[in-house]
């Protein structure tokens, strides 16, 4: 499925947060959004979800979901909104209960994603026993079980380390290679957008709008942290946003 947005302006409270935003989300290929704090990035990913209605322009979809698809567009937020008393496998369940699928099939779902993942030897861990990375690999379990054909990600590795957070990039892009996902992924961490990102969509601060659109071509496969060409691209997209992230912290701080 591809995402088209066009002409998308949204007020909220009276105030301007995103100014005519046309974009193309193409199938299997993952956007990166990334701009100043407060520029709209996550009002943005809730547009596409559907949770908030754009005050001018369209949002369509565009071709069919993937086969077994239950639920077209998924979100992963970085709070990972684990049910603790559930075990990893009872977590990854929960969304495919009201699908009107059998025991022994969503079993099987179950086991997939949590092969997938690298998850079956915690399939009975409640999620107190594991840590922030691990519970992160779950959520994404959980979204994965449901065939999306969009994944909507909100900054989902913000919370971790810096370690555990380069294992679930390098995870994602594991993921990615092996069967190729569409996502549209908000994040204020320009390395994890070039290493992530088909396509990395700069916005201004707000009302935000499309400054740039970067587009980077080197297999996902074949992109590493120090990677020279990946620090040239980083520092492109720092040299777009870095006045203007400056001018929205110092808005923000005098609020």
């Amino acid at each position: 499925m591809e995402i088209r947005l066009s002409g998308i302006t949204h007020v909220y409270n009276g105030a301007e947060v995103l100014s005519d935003i046309t974009l193309d989300v193409p199938s299997g290929r993952i956007v990166c959004i990334v701009g100043p704090s407060g520029c709209g990035k996550s009002t943005l990913l809730r547009l596409i979800g559907g949770l908030e209605r754009p005050t001018q322009g369209e949002i369509l979809q565009m071709g069919a979901s993937p086969p077994g698809c239950l639920n077209p567009l998924t979100y992963i937020f970085q709070d990972f909104a684990l049910l603790p008393w559930r075990t990893v496998a009872g977590n990854i369940s929960l969304v495919l209960e009201d699908h009107g699928l059998g025991k022994a099939e969503m079993n099987a779902i179950a086991e997939n994603v949590l092969a997938r993942t690298k998850l079956s030897d915690f399939r009975n861990a409640l999620p107190k026993q594991l840590s922030g990375g691990m519970k992160q690999r779950v959520a994404i379990a959980r979204a994965l079980a449901v065939n999306p054909a969009v994944m909507l990600m909100d900054e989902p590795l913000s919370s971790l380390d810096a370690q555990t957070r380069e294992l679930l990039v390098d995870d994602l892009i594991d993921l990615w290679t092996r069967t190729p996902f569409t996502a549209v992924y908000v994040t204020h961490n320009l390395a994890e957008a070039v290493r992530l990102g088909h396509s990395v969509v700069v916005l201004s601060r707000r009302p935000g709008w499309i400054r740039e659109i970067v587009h980077l071509d080197k297999p996902l496969g074949d992109r590493h942290l120090g990677d020279p060409e990946l620090d040239r691209q980083q520092q492109h997209l720092w040299s777009l946003m870095r006045d203007e992230a400056r001018a929205a912290d110092a808005e923000l701080a005098h609020v």
